[in-house]
């Protein structure tokens, strides 16, 4: 995988969604473009920060929970964004040494920076995929994928903060369908997703608005749009929330649902 070059594959002048992330993160690998993409969405959403940062909280239970309680070993990480603190493979194979992790995004900074994505254990596994979540097929017969992971037995497929950025739904559910096909029975499938449940219509207009300017497209989805999703499949308690009710192992003071507008979920692949 040629690390190096991809940096100079890197459009400086376009914002990107996982280097917009890293800057609401407090990252550094952005730039100017990401910047101003973000704080144009953060005026009419002040507190995306909150949005991110609870986003961030939930990945690291999910995957606990996956991990400890559901026994699994296998991950496929699609979105995964620039490399922090709580990776995948650091949180799954913290609990299970021998956990294999494929990583996947389709930014050339990210690809720059996946050598931080690789750093497995001795009895583990990761690989990072350059590729399109609007392509599923060309990740799912990747060597990188097919080389790291058993689809005849269970995956976790995480799909966190990015189906937003497909704003076609047809689109949105036939990629999820087609990941989930592939996926051996006894899978599983954990997403969560920017919502407009908690905004008021003025508040909802202000934020498309936003979105627009910022040059990233972006579509919230209600409750019952995200729950199609998972139809068919077997949700894990507590169902459908937002990301800061699902599974909190500790109290703690945590902005209101309003303030995050991001739901959570997981489900069993039957």
């Amino acid at each position: 995988m040629d690390f190096e070059s991809a940096a100079d594959r890197v459009d400086v002048t376009k914002p990107h969604p996982a280097r917009r992330y890293d800057y609401w993160l407090g990252g550094t690998a952005n730039f100017e473009a990401d910047r101003k993409s973000a704080d144009a969405v953060a005026k009419a959403f002040p507190s995306i920060h909150f949005a991110v940062l609870e986003n961030r909280r939930f990945l690291r239970r999910a995957v606990d929970h996956l991990a400890r309680a559901e026994g699994v070993r296998q991950f496929l990480d699609i979105g995964t964004g620039l490399p922090t603190e709580g990776n995948v493979h650091e949180l799954a194979q913290a609990i299970a040494p021998a956990a294999r992790i494929v990583y996947v995004d389709n930014d050339p900074i990210v690809l720059y920076h996946a050598r931080d994505l690789l750093d497995s254990s001795p009895s583990g596994a990761t690989a990072y995929i350059d590729a399109d979540l609007r392509d599923p097929a060309s990740i799912l017969t990747h060597p990188a994928l097919t080389g790291t992971l058993d689809l005849d037995q269970p995956v976790a497929l995480m799909l966190c903060a990015v189906l937003h950025f497909l704003t076609d739904d047809e689109q949105a559910y036939a990629v999820v369908r087609e990941l989930r096909e592939a996926l051996a029975p006894g899978s599983y499938l954990t997403l969560t997703h920017a919502t407009d449940d908690h905004l008021s219509a003025e508040d909802r207009a202000e934020t498309d608005a936003a979105n627009l300017r910022s040059g990233v497209p972006f579509r919230t989805r209600s409750t019952a749009e995200f729950a199609r999703f998972f139809d068919g499949l077997e949700l894990i308690e507590p169902g459908i929330t937002s990301v800061i009710d699902w599974r909190p192992t500790e109290w703690r003071p945590h902005p209101r649902r309003e303030a995050v507008s991001m739901l959570g979920a997981m489900a069993r692949i039957p």
